[in-house]
């Protein structure tokens, strides 16, 4: 028989819930590696140096984090405002300051890179601040590596659905076609650093796993 689900307390504004794994609160950012070579500001960090790495791993989860790109437009295209969440490392969800800013499609601010662009492009002005959401169910492989299931991910910008359980091709790259390769079920997640200084806040994340059980049987009349 199914379990009675779990009380939690929802977070404020975005906020945490109670059963959320809380990765940066405007103070530090002592779970993730290389975290000392972002600065942090008035309760933000602001990217430099290098990307950052958890240093825990994750597998299916929600994820939720929010960013500005500069508020001085700088370089065009690719050039303006980049960043991206690389789910296990491998799976990029594009930041980019997209508004008012062409660049390729599917490489583009709420675009799974190279793979697929969002569905409307829900970017706010530069400087201001911005959210994802992010669902993500990551992919199993059989013994043998091939896909036993593939991954998805559904993306909201700002509120807005960009991406509605997209199925993953394979890992992302800029230089080659996507493709899987075996991984575990858990593995760390990577802010990229891509020689712009993004502001980020309000980083959490939640493990993601159905109930498990069966529904009573209808009573026989």
């Amino acid at each position: 028989i199914l379990p009675e689900p779990a009380v939690i307390e929802p977070g404020k504004d975005g906020g945490p819930p109670s059963d959320a794994i809380v990765l940066f609160d405007g103070k530090d950012l002592s779970k993730w590696k290389n975290g000392e070579n972002w600065e942090i500001k008035d309760g933000y960090a602001i990217a430099r140096k290098s990307g950052i790495t958890t240093k825990d791993s994750y597998g299916d989860c929600q994820f939720h984090i929010e960013f500005a790109t500069p508020e001085k437009i700088e370089g065009t295209g690719q050039g303006r405002g980049n960043s991206g969440v690389y789910l296990m490392g491998k799976y990029e969800v594009q930041i980019l300051d997209s508004y008012d800013n062409k660049t390729y499609f599917d490489g583009q601010c709420g675009s799974l890179y190279k793979q697929t662009t969002p569905m409307v492009n829900a970017c706010r002005k530069p400087g201001e601040w911005q959210s994802f959401d992010i669902l993500f169910e990551s992919p199993r492989f059989n013994d043998d590596g091939s896909v036993k299931r593939p991954g998805y991910v559904t993306v909201l910008h700002n509120g807005v659905c960009v991406q509605n359980h997209f199925e993953l091709l394979g890992g992302t790259f800029f230089h080659q076609p996507a493709k899987y390769e075996k991984h575990p079920d858990k593995l760390p997640l990577n802010i990229q650093f891509h020689n712009n200084p993004l502001r980020f806040r309000n980083i959490w994340i939640r493990d993601i796993k159905p109930l498990e059980g069966k529904k009573p049987e209808a009573p026989k009349n």
